[in-house]
């Protein structure tokens, strides 16, 4: 299996909608992996002398923290995207580069994704909770919960409501870039060049004593570190540049619905398939009035275009997310050896979800092996159709007419008299599906059908004078 990373957005006014950054990020994880959505309330801790235990190790508590939702892999402490009460929300990746991966355990970059949201009430001070941590505890561990061994530095997209942050690492050594406008996009590969506004103090001369930079030419913090050719970044193949291309695409007219696209574009590879895929996906919307309340979209299912986005507000006195919480187990972690057995830790809402699949995709395979009805089935149908057509329903007028005399309401969409789809669905006028038009084209269809079944040619040209020329299928 070859490790995969993630991919996550941001976008600023005046490349969005109504004043608002836009976040967005799909979690890229080991098809077996389960991730759940979690909410930890604010919390005041009396006792420092207690350590925090995260991950792998444990660390020095602070006196408060914020309240969080985070979607994780249900294994671990920390969290691949999460947001806070105060609208910071944070998603990391998985790089790799020159600087050697350590392979001792020490805070995951989940870890740190979850440090900075429970610790920082901007994006700048979230920025400055995981450098501080990074310094101090350095970065490290397996991020997989199995005998594969899966470990890298990261790379973190950190946004609020005024502004967003990319904080690159190796090992130690990081440089951040702040984003005030526009779009701005990470996956799995040091993104900061030139522009670099904060760094780590001896990132340059580490760097010089390595022989990766020369202290003459400009220095370019993702050519020195990795091995990228960062003047061919924007037009090389990858889900990095093809990220960016779909940010721009939409740019000056993103909303949360741009955004949910994106995650779910395949073709660019950013809904990832395969032994690694999109095991979660998460939506932010970041008013800049700060009278006006963040919404938080996330799936805590795989796969986004075959997920709904639930929305998430912080709101007072929530109660804990049963339905996508996995159940509890012995820490696999702590337990030695490691990751020796792997326990279901499927929620209620992934079971549910992984039901739905089933059923459509049995569904669909079903609808691939044609039907054919007797004929003398077609025949009562299109008597039935005339009748109907006749005397009406009573009780919602011809649109109910259009769906059968047993319906109350319209249930699909039929063509109207000018020349438009019309969504009936839910609706309840008289004469939405223009009138008795299109009773004919239903009648027809049936009518069709039924010659369908008597081996006549499975599809015809019908032109109807007071509508338009129609062409039926029958499957």
């Amino acid at each position: 299996m070859e490790p995969c990373s993630c991919d996550t957005f941001v976008a600023l006014p005046p490349a969005t909608v109504n004043n608002r950054i836009i976040f967005g990020k799909n979690s890229d994880r080991p098809c077996d992996e389960v991730q759940e959505v979690v909410y930890f309330p604010a919390a005041v801790h009396d006792n420092l002398k207690e350590h925090l235990k995260c991950t792998y190790i444990e660390i020095d508590q602070v006196p408060e923290t914020y309240a969080i939702v985070l979607s994780r892999p249900a294994w671990l402490w920390g969290a691949e995207m999460g947001a806070n009460e105060h609208g910071v929300c944070i998603g990391n990746e998985a790089v790799w580069g020159r600087e050697e991966v350590c392979d001792e355990e020490a805070l995951l970059g989940m870890d740190l994704v979850r440090l900075g949201l429970e610790r920082a009430d901007t994006a700048e001070k979230a920025l400055n909770v995981i450098v501080d941590l990074l310094e101090k505890y350095g970065q490290g561990g397996n991020c997989s919960e199995g005998k594969m061994v899966f470990s890298y530095h990261n790379s973190f997209l950190i946004a609020d409501r005024n502004e967003a942050w990319v904080l690159e690492t190796a090992g130690k050594y990081w440089a951040a870039e702040k984003v005030q406008e526009g779009v701005r996009n990470i996956s799995n590969q040091l993104s900061i060049t030139t522009k670099i506004d904060r760094e780590h103090p001896d990132m340059r001369s580490y760097a010089k004593q390595k022989g990766w930079w020369d202290g003459k030419k400009e220095f370019d913090f993702a050519a020195t570190y990795s091995y990228l050719d960062t003047t061919k970044m924007m037009t090389s193949p990858g889900r990095y540049c093809e990220g960016y291309k779909l940010l721009n695409k939409h740019k000056g007219n993103i909303t949360f619905e741009t955004m949910m696209e994106i995650l779910r574009d395949k073709p660019s590879g950013i809904n990832m398939e395969g032994e690694f895929l999109t095991t979660a996906s998460m939506v932010s919307i970041l008013p800049q009035d700060s009278n006006v309340p963040c919404i938080h979209f996330l799936t805590g299912t795989p796969d986004p275009e075959r997920s709904v986005f639930k929305p998430f507000i912080f709101i007072p006195n929530i109660s804990q997310l049963l339905d996508t919480s996995s159940p509890t187990f012995e820490d696999s972690v702590k337990k030695k050896p490691q990751f020796n057995i792997k326990p279901d830790r499927r929620h209620l809402l992934y079971q549910k979800h992984q039901q739905a699949l089933e059923i459509l995709d049995n569904k669909e395979q079903s609808m691939r092996v044609p039907i054919v009805p007797h004929p003398r089935q077609h025949l009562l149908l299109s008597v039935f159709w005339i009748w109907a057509i006749l005397i009406g329903s009573g009780r919602a007028g011809s649109a109910a007419t259009a769906h059968g005399p047993s319906h109350s309401t319209a249930c699909g969409i039929f063509l109207d008299r000018a020349r438009t789809r019309v969504s009936c669905i839910g609706r309840r006028t008289l004469n939405h599906c223009s009138t008795r038009g299109a009773l004919y084209f239903v009648f027809l269809k049936f009518l069709f059908c039924s010659f369908s079944s008597l081996n006549v040619p499975s599809s015809f040209i019908m032109t109807v004078p007071s509508a338009c020329t129609i062409h039926f299928m029958c499957f």
